[in-house]
């Protein structure tokens, strides 16, 4: 079993394997003309569990066999330019070269005799985010498994930055448009049910900045401690980006930490046409980026990001076995020290990679071209007596649903809406997601494929529009 191990005596097996491997999804990818096949669950869920995992094949290459059957046929391939569902960017190749470099020598970010190099290459992208932003010269941060933890880090700073001993007082606001992770953050962090405070969003999603301040007043004169506030740079129904400026106004006159959620927008700290929209991300305390969103990233490269570096010893433990607080004056950089994991990836690497390759303008040219394409897309859709579209994009949503001429039952304008996406899904032609708006179904292209083109979200549209009418024609058989 040790030819299985991965050193110098197995480098040549290491090379043919993994390039068989390549081979073999370079191929899939090339032979792949739609982003799904349409399989059921009733109909995979068997060939998985006929699997005996107590009985291995002893051969790569028929393990690679196996995985064509049970993975890569059925695969959901977020490369397809008719993939428009949810918050999964295509990847850039140096990234996904820089996933079987981090992959093969298997450095962990925890500690400096793990990583060396690493560590500072991730130091490095840290910095270079925090200028991107703005946050001045005692920035930091570091890099997480994604926006729900770099979130919860972020409300775990604000929580013990408002230095408070009753949970019970702390305040979280947010707009009823928010990450799901702001009221799940809550609640891992001990606070009430009632911690978070959903504030109204206005016609264009964006959070009410008069409301706001009203119920930061009312929460100061109930004598409880507004903990943080935190606003979005790009809701993941609708791409908007709540008003940033005003909301750091609010946030230092009530002297309470600004969070700020740029998990999808933070591709316009690259952009070369749309920076501006982030105006005001500079005044926050902490941030919260998702590269794996839209700098075509794999799944997963996000950080969270702090204006005073001091705030991270919130997160700060220290073991005798790992990162004993010597460490710290002998100046020995332990990233473990910052985080809330302890063994960690390097996953920076692929986001190095990219930038070393690309280029940050190459990286902000590609996000501009998906919200340049959903920008035509609201023109096609506005356009189009067939369907009601919900709000004019900021970055790269559509939110929009199918009317049709001859019904007028909401219910039934759902149902037949629900019925397109799920129709759509099986066919394998497209995928797209579904959100509520107003309590009523509608549907949602998440535009993050430069590929994609507006030739494909109308003939996208034309499909939802035929299962809809397949729909309420049968359901007007099923009536009669």
């Amino acid at each position: 079993m040790r030819s299985h191990l991965l050193n110098d005596t197995t480098a040549e097996q290491y090379r043919r394997s993994v390039t068989d491997g390549v081979e073999r999804v370079a191929a899939k990818l090339a032979a792949t003309d739609r982003p799904f096949t349409g399989v059921s669950v009733d109909a995979l869920s068997p060939r998985i569990d006929e699997i005996d995992l107590d009985r291995p094949l002893h051969d790569t290459a028929a393990v690679l066999d196996e995985l064509e059957d049970v993975y890569l046929r059925d695969a959901i391939y977020f490369h397809h330019p008719r993939y428009l569902a949810h918050l999964n960017c295509p990847v850039v190749i140096p990234a996904v070269l820089g996933e079987a470099v981090l992959s093969a020598v298997n450095s962990s970010l925890d500690t400096w005799d793990q990583s060396a190099g690493g560590t500072l290459i991730e130091r490095k992208l840290i910095d270079w985010t925090n200028e991107r932003i703005g946050l001045g010269p005692a920035a930091d941060g570091v890099f997480t498994s994604g926006g729900s933890q770099s979130n919860l880090q972020a409300l775990l700073l604000a929580r013990e930055e408002a230095k408070t001993d009753t949970l019970a007082k702390l305040r979280i606001f947010a707009s009823e448009v928010s990450h799901f992770s702001v009221k799940k953050s809550a609640k891992l962090l001990g606070l009430g049910q009632d911690a978070v405070v959903s504030i109204p969003v206005d016609h264009d999603k964006r959070m009410q900045t008069v409301a706001l301040a009203r119920e930061l007043e009312r929460c100061k004169e109930a004598g409880l401690v507004p903990m943080a506030v935190v606003a979005t740079a790009g809701t993941t129904d609708f791409g908007s980006i709540d008003p940033l400026p005003e909301i750091a106004e609010l946030c230092e006159q009530f002297g309470t930490w600004m969070h700020v959620d740029a998990a999808y927008g933070c591709g316009l700290l690259a952009s070369v046409k749309h920076r501006d929209r982030i105006d005001g991300i500079e005044r926050a305390d902490s941030v919260t980026v998702d590269y794996h969103k839209s700098f075509f990233q794999p799944v997963s490269s996000s950080a969270v990001l702090v204006r005073d570096a001091a705030t991270l010893r919130h997160a700060t433990y220290h073991a005798e076995y790992l990162n004993p607080r010597r460490m710290v004056q002998e100046r020995i950089p332990n990233q473990v020290d910052k985080s809330l994991q302890t063994t960690r990836r390097f996953d920076a690497l692929k986001l190095w990679m990219t930038l070393r390759t690309m280029g940050a303008d190459g990286i902000g040219q590609l996000f501009d071209e998906v919200c340049e394409l959903a920008r035509e897309g609201w023109k096609l859709l506005a356009a189009d007596p067939r369907f009601d579209v919900v709000v004019e994009p900021r970055l790269s949503t559509l939110v929009f649903r199918y009317i049709p001429a001859a019904v007028t039952d909401p219910a039934e304008i759902d149902r037949a809406n629900l019925y397109a996406r799920k129709a759509l899904f099986a066919s394998g032609d497209a995928i797209v997601a579904g959100t509520k708006v107003g309590g009523r179904h509608y549907l949602k292209f998440t535009l993050l494929n430069p590929e994609t083109q507006a030739s494909d979200i109308a003939a996208v549209l034309d499909l939802i529009a035929g299962h809809a009418e397949q729909y309420l024609g049968e359901s007007l058989d099923r009536a009669s």
